[in-house]
C-alpha cells in the first residue's frame, strides 16, 4: 500500500486549494484557487451565512453573515470559500472601520459568494453515493463500479451497454453483493491510489530525462489544501485524487513538481522550463480551477 505524506515545512508548496482572496495584494502566478475534495452545504437562501459567524451585515440589500477573527496583520482582510466570508483585522480596528472596508468591497463579495454557492452546488452533485452503478472519474472518464464476488481485488474492464460502439469502461470490484458503503468506498479508493502511484511513476520517469532532473523518492499525498510539492533533495508529492484528471493534467502537475528540481521558485525561469515539456499547461491550470473533485465520503 503506498504511503501518504505530509510535505514538511520548507518544502515547496504548489497547487493550494485556497479560498478565493480578496484582490488587495496580487495574487502569486502559482496559486490557483481549487476545489476542495470535501464541501460545505450552500448557504440558506437570503442569508449568506459562515458556520462560524459572529458578525453579521447587509451589503447591497443583502444579509451577509460573517466570521471575524483578530490577526496580526496590518490591513483588514477578506477571504471567501465555501463556508463563507471570513475578515480578519489587527486588534486595533474599529467595528465602524470593518464595516465601511466591506461595504467598499461589498460588489467584489458578494460576486465571490454566489461563485462560491455555485461551487458547492457542484460539489454536492459530485458526491459519490456508494453502490453498485455509482460512477467515479478515472482519467477523466467515468468508469462504473460493478460488484462481482469472482474478481480478486478489483479489475477494469470495458462492457457494452447494448449500442454499437458505445463501450463503457467497468471497475469490477471482488466484493459481496451485501457489501457496506465504506467497504465499497474502501476498496475503491484502494485501487485508485495504486493507480495513482503507477501512472504518477510512469509520467515522473517520461518527465525527468527530458528536464535532466533525477526523483529520489515519490510519494502519494492526501494533504487537504495542495495537488503536489517538492523538496531540494529530489522528494516528489502528489496528491492521489489527481487521477480523476485526464492524462495531460497530470502531466502537468508531474512536469510542474519536476521542474522545481531545477528551479526552486516561480520564475520566469521556472515557467520556461514548464513550458519545455507542456507546451499548453495553462489550460491544464484552468482544469485543476474549474473541474469540481468527486466528492467520495
Amino acid at each position: 500500500m503506498p504511503s501518504h505524506t505530509r510535505p514538511q515545512p520548507g518544502q515547496l508548496s504548489l497547487f493550494d486549494f485556497n479560498a478565493v482572496t480578496e484582490p488587495v495584494a496580487p495574487t502569486p502566478a502559482h496559486n490557483v484557487a481549487l476545489v476542495p475534495p470535501a464541501s460545505a452545504p450552500p448557504p440558506a437562501p437570503g442569508l449568506l451565512q459562515h458556520p462560524r459567524a459572529q458578525r453579521e451585515i447587509v451589503l447591497q440589500g443583502q444579509r451577509v453573515a460573517y466570521e471575524f477573527r483578530v490577526a496580526r496583520r496590518r490591513s483588514i482582510g477578506f477571504s471567501v470559500g465555501l463556508e463563507g466570508l471570513s475578515v480578519r483585522a489587527p486588534r486595533w480596528v474599529r467595528r465602524a472601520d470593518v464595516d465601511e472596508a466591506l461595504h467598499e468591497r461589498a460588489h467584489w463579495i458578494l460576486d465571490k459568494l454566489a461563485e462560491q454557492r455555485e461551487r458547492a452546488q457542484r460539489l454536492e452533485a459530485a458526491r459519490v453515493q456508494w453502490r453498485e452503478g455509482a460512477s467515479i472519474p478515472f482519467l477523466g472518464e467515468p468508469v462504473v463500479l460493478v460488484i462481482d464476488p469472482r474478481v480478486a481485488g478489483a479489475a477494469l474492464d470495458a462492457e457494452s451497454q447494448g449500442l454499437p460502439g458505445l463501450p463503457r469502461r467497468v471497475l469490477r470490484v471482488g466484493l459481496p453483493h451485501d457489501v457496506s458503503a465504506a467497504q465499497l468506498r474502501e476498496a475503491v479508493q484502494g485501487w485508485l491510489q495504486r493507480q495513482a502511484l503507477r501512472i504518477f511513476k510512469e509520467r515522473s520517469a517520461h518527465f525527468a530525462p527530458r528536464l535532466g532532473v533525477r526523483v529520489r523518492r515519490l510519494s502519494l499525498s492526501s494533504a487537504a489544501t495542495r495537488w503536489g510539492s517538492a523538496s531540494a533533495d529530489g522528494a516528489i508529492w502528489l496528491h492521489w485524487r489527481l487521477i480523476h484528471f485526464t492524462l495531460p493534467v497530470i502531466d502537468y502537475v508531474v512536469a510542474h513538481e519536476l521542474a522545481h528540481l531545477r528551479e526552486m521558485n516561480h520564475s520566469r525561469a521556472f515557467w520556461d522550463v514548464v513550458r519545455s515539456v507542456v507546451p499548453d499547461y495553462q489550460r491544464a491550470r484552468r482544469t485543476l480551477d474549474d473541474q469540481p473533485v468527486p466528492v467520495l465520503d
